[in-house]
């Protein structure tokens, strides 16, 4: 059965690739600021749900569709792509404060052929030292964190420095769970 990567995210892309995945890429159209959930370790499941539900139809019968998404959740607020400067910068300090940025990654795979469905989440969590201002400018005027859930990317040579620890693994913290997702891929079949 042919595999298709759900997602339009490049890190995700390329971790799959790097393990030696062969899949096509079809990258789902949902409007995800319209779903939303007080639960923030509930919410990157139910948009990875949507973008599944979003490509069924659309990439054919034999197929195992894998979608993701993630949030950060740091001090028991939401981080999600920083909308802006201001935002992006008030992150990373906070970070630097000693609050972890707990990243929350849902899978979603999907067998076309069977219609059966494996879903999960995996949580990792990353620690920073203080990180100065005048890195925090540098990361942002690159334009580093617009593209990322939390504002960060923990494989930067700017940030890397400063990161103190990780519970966890990288490729969750990158948001795909390799583990997570060997496991539901062997769930629905190939």
């Amino acid at each position: 059965m042919k595999l298709v990567l759900g997602s339009a995210s490049k890190y995700r892309k390329a971790i799959l690739e790097s393990v030696g995945y062969q899949f096509d890429v079809a990258p789902p159209d949902i409007d995800e600021h319209s779903i939303r959930s007080d639960d923030y370790y509930e919410l990157p499941l139910l948009l990875a749900r949507a973008k599944a539900d979003a490509l069924v139809d659309k990439v054919g019968a034999d197929v195992v569709i894998i979608t993701a998404d993630q949030v950060v959740v740091c001090n028991r607020a939401l981080y999600e792509k920083p909308r802006d400067e201001q935002v992006a910068k008030a992150y990373l300090a906070e970070y630097g404060r000693g609050h972890p940025a707990e990243t929350v990654s849902a899978l979603v795979v999907t067998n076309t052929r069977t219609g059966v469905r494996a879903e999960g989440v995996d949580i990792a969590r990353v620690y920073y030292h203080a990180i100065p201002d005048a890195v925090v400018d540098e990361f942002v005027r690159r334009g580093d964190p617009y593209s990322k859930a939390g504002g960060f990317e923990i494989q930067s040579a700017i940030l890397r420095p400063y990161l103190k620890a990780v519970e966890g693994a990288e490729d969750s913290v990158m948001g795909m769970p390799l583990e997570l997702l060997d496991r539901l891929i062997a769930q629905v079949g190939m």
